[in-house]
């Protein structure tokens, strides 16, 4: 059900190496960094355990405020990635990202972004190449 979840941060770099350090012990490493070129918003940094990213912090730097939780859903395909956006906009939730690939986390990437009545970001994501 979960994909991966986020935290805002308000010092990257401090952040990033704390989390470094406390989840080392757990078996968890920094797996991925993008930047806020790459994002369109600010830069963020993804730890996680056999390669995949699945505890990520970021910054803000496009002007607004940042969600302040991150939580993605995995999705079994893109149509219901399209299907969640959807959904979730006619259930009053504000377009924070449409529907489509996202090359910087990897090429098949495909994810819908929203924020919900309390200003979380939420998200649907299918890993497949479809």
């Amino acid at each position: 059900m979960l994909d991966h979840i986020g935290l805002h941060v308000s010092g990257f770099e401090r952040s990033r190496e704390f989390y470094r350090r406390v989840l080392e012990p757990l078996g968890a490493t920094l797996v991925m960094e993008v930047t806020s070129e790459q994002t369109g918003d600010g830069d963020h940094a993804g730890f996680g355990v056999d390669g995949k990213p699945t505890f990520w912090i970021g910054t803000s730097h496009n002007g607004h405020p940042a969600s302040p939780v991150h939580v993605a859903f995995t999705a079994p395909d893109r149509a219901t990635v399209d299907a969640f956006h959807r959904e979730a906009l006619a259930a009053g939730a504000k377009d924070n990202g449409a529907p489509g690939l996202r090359p910087h986390y990897h090429p098949y990437y495909y994810g819908a972004f929203v924020l919900d009545p309390d200003g979380h970001n939420i998200e649907a994501v299918c890993h497949r190449p479809e």
